[in-house]
């Protein structure tokens, strides 16, 4: 498989809604054939996939959507959208889509909420994809860890202030840089007031209680799995990707040189992973 460039947009797309226990929920599907969903993290939205959907939306029927308190859903739902709502809204995602055992490649925080979903409520999955995702402790970066600590001192900032911050903090998490147009879409959901509101709530909801309560039961995963690593991550080092696949049972695949987002910073390279790993 090999991603289709700038095209990608073309077929990325939230044309559609579902209401949630955390609000409306935005999301896309593409393709024909065996059910794959994309599960995204922290501070990103599905749009982080789009560079590796068109590939994907030849063999499988994809589905993507923009977790509660992110992207084009709903950004301040009544019911706070911690790891562990967002593990009970991606069960009610799957049941909207009616599937009953996709596949599941999850990035970021998205490894929290689908191993949530799988080992606390029962949702099962037909192969799993971890790639450069919360999962083992202590998770966050150094940023992370500050801003959560001081947190009154960043929820009112003025907005070009802020916006500066969300740039830097999104480019930090790079090994290589992106075209314009992917910053400005990854930035974009966080510079409107309710965005600004959003960004620092989740500092504010993180927990890594929400990984404790999981991690203990990682040798119990019922599907195979993979566990894909950007070895030059300056958010998530590798070391803790090896931690996890050691504790699944599985050996780590690296992905060289590549930082936190994989699969927009070498999309062709993440690909060719999943066709080796999981989609045989």
């Amino acid at each position: 498989m090999q991603s289709h460039g700038r095209d990608a947009t073309t077929i990325w797309n939230l044309e559609r809604a579902a209401v949630t226990s955390a609000g409306k929920v935005v999301y896309g599907t593409a393709g024909e054939g065996p059910p794959l969903v994309l599960a995204h993290g922290w501070p990103w939205s599905s749009y982080c996939w789009h560079r590796i959907i068109p590939a994907l939306a030849e063999r499988f029927k994809v589905h993507w959507y923009d977790m509660p308190g992110f992207g084009r859903s709903e950004l301040s739902p009544a019911r706070p959208p911690s790891l562990a709502v967002q593990g009970e809204v991606f069960c009610e995602m799957l049941d909207h889509w009616r599937l009953k055992a996709p596949m599941v490649v999850a990035h970021d925080f998205g490894g929290t909420v689908t191993l949530r979903a799988h080992l606390l409520h029962g949702k099962e999955f037909s192969g799993l994809a971890l790639m450069n995702v919360v999962a083992m402790r202590p998770w966050g970066s150094e940023f992370f860890e500050h801003v959560k600590t001081h947190i009154c001192a960043f929820t009112g900032l003025p907005p070009h202030i802020h916006a500066a911050i969300v740039c830097a903090y999104i480019d930090s998490a790079l090994a290589h840089a992106l075209p314009k147009e992917d910053y400005d879409k990854l930035d974009a959901p966080w510079l409107t007031p309710d965005g600004q509101k959003a960004f620092w709530r989740q500092f504010e909801l993180a927990d890594e209680a929400f990984t404790a309560e999981i991690e203990p039961q990682y040798g119990e995963i019922r599907c195979p799995t993979s566990v894909l690593w950007g070895s030059d991550d300056p958010w998530i080092p590798i070391s803790r990707g090896m931690a996890l696949a050691e504790r699944i049972g599985v050996t780590l695949t690296p992905l060289p040189g590549l930082g936190h987002l994989p699969q927009l910073e070498a999309p062709d390279v993440v690909l060719q992973n999943l066709s080796a790993h999981l989609f045989k």
